[in-house]
């Protein structure tokens, strides 16, 4: 048994307590009830039960609202007699009529502005005394609540029940109700747990596919050093860095702003690592990768999605620095102590169908250089909008270029998090910092 069905069938059981002692109650109440009178009273107590056993036997079978619904229908018709009735169920911002008999039903408008007054009603309330447009040929509104709210409410109309029985009746009525739509707001509820749960999944699996696309070691050799810093906002970040080595001489670097978040982020920068790693292993031109990874990104989002991105090449032994930043923060490199900003490129990826140009950098590197990439999280990702101008970052750098790679990345955000005193809590943040020797 599901424990939306243990709820419901927990309930049922304070259900048939209260209808026994119900029947005990009402015999009271007729004044020498003959034995036809009392087996009729019984027989139909047994009914009542029966038919409540039957609803929570077709909510453990896991019966659709439509089955339950019918059921109530068909208890209403035949086991009690009722000649009309109304149900009305409430979704996000309105009710709907899950079912009815006896009566034409009104238009949506006219059910939406019935509902607006009854809902008022708390408890089970005879109609004949409220003047409500419509309600002339309905007799008792019954209502099911939780928390002061209506979730569903039935009318009932051309109901000759017996005078002395017509209170039980109605709160039979009731009951009915109530089950069903507690096993319907339970199923609700658990479909909605089994889906966060399925979506958490999904977002802890496409997390752990970003992390294999970042770098877990960056190398260091005599010519050079690298080191990165990666600090996404939630489980599944839009940020991405790479370092691939082309041959002895050469490696190629890249870092990259995905837009939006999630898993479909997630997906769009492992097709974007994988196509760039297919494609500079096979292509020297750094404008034809760049063309191409466009390409990619374009076909992918259909223009919903793009990216910023800056690829740099570098040549060990005629220290030569290649690059194309795509609408990506510009890195800055420190030569001794002039500083400059790598903005040679094109636009942002994945705009245009084919990029209206394509512009290629090129720097000599001489040695103790430094060049330092980051992404926007790392000036506007602050709380009390406290962003970071560009003078300030670059302050920070140059004032840790000495420094190693790991060391400068972790002191430029040390110092932005103290003169800002406030959190990085809504972006991204990547750092990557190379030093040429």
């Amino acid at each position: 048994m599901n424990f939306a069905a243990l709820l419901v069938h927990q309930e049922s059981k304070y259900h048939f307590f209260n209808f026994i002692m119900a029947t005990l109650e009402e015999v009271k109440h007729i004044e020498n009830p003959s034995d036809n009178e009392l087996v009729q009273m019984l027989l139909k107590r047994q009914a009542e039960l029966n038919s409540l056993l039957e609803i929570t036997l077709a909510i453990n079978k896991n019966s659709s609202a439509s089955v339950l619904f019918e059921m109530l229908k068909i208890i209403l018709q035949v086991n009690l007699k009722v000649g009309s009735m109304l149900l009305l169920v409430k979704e996000e911002d309105h009710f709907d009529c899950a079912s009815h008999f006896g009566k034409p039903v009104d238009s949506f408008v006219g059910i939406q502005k019935m509902c607006s007054q009854l809902i008022m009603l708390k408890t089970i309330t005879a109609l004949a005394e409220y003047e409500i447009p419509n309600l002339k040929k309905y007799d008792y509104y019954v209502p099911v609540r939780h928390n002061d709210t209506t979730l569903a409410f039935v009318l009932i109309g051309d109901f000759n029940a017996v005078p002395e029985l017509l209170s039980h009746e109605l709160s039979y009525i009731q009951t009915l109700l109530n089950i069903v739509m507690v096993a319907l707001e339970n199923k609700k509820l658990f479909r909605e747990r089994v889906q966060r749960e399925r979506l958490q999944r999904d977002i802890e699996l496409a997390g752990e596919v970003q992390n294999m696309l970042v770098p877990l070691r960056l190398p260091k050799s005599k010519a050079y050093e690298i080191a990165a810093t990666y600090l996404p906002h939630e489980n599944i970040g839009g940020d991405y860095f790479d370092f691939i080595h082309l041959n002895e001489n050469e490696f190629l670097w890249c870092i990259a702003d995905v837009s939006g978040k999630g898993v479909s982020a997630a997906l769009l920068m492992a097709n974007l690592q994988a196509s760039l790693r297919a494609w500079t292993s096979v292509e020297r031109d750094l404008g034809e990768v760049i063309r191409k990874l466009n390409a990619v990104v374009t076909n992918n989002t259909k223009g919903e999605r793009f990216i910023t991105l800056f690829l740099g090449r570098y040549n060990i032994i005629s220290r030569e620095m290649e690059y194309i930043n795509a609408g990506h923060n510009a890195p800055v490199l420190i030569i001794g102590d002039q500083i400059s900003f790598l903005k040679t490129g094109t636009t942002l990826l994945g705009v245009f169908d084919e990029l209206p140009f394509v512009n290629q950098g090129k720097q000599i590197i001489p040695e103790n250089s430094l060049i330092f990439n980051y992404t926007d999280g790392l000036i506007e990702s602050f709380e009390e909008d406290a962003f970071v101008l560009e003078e300030e970052l670059v302050g920070y750098v140059f004032k840790h270029s000495q420094q190693t790679a790991e060391r400068v990345n972790k002191c430029v955000l040390t110092d932005i998090k103290e003169s800002k005193g406030a959190k990085m809590n809504s972006d991204d943040v990547t750092l990557l910092t190379l030093k040429i020797h």
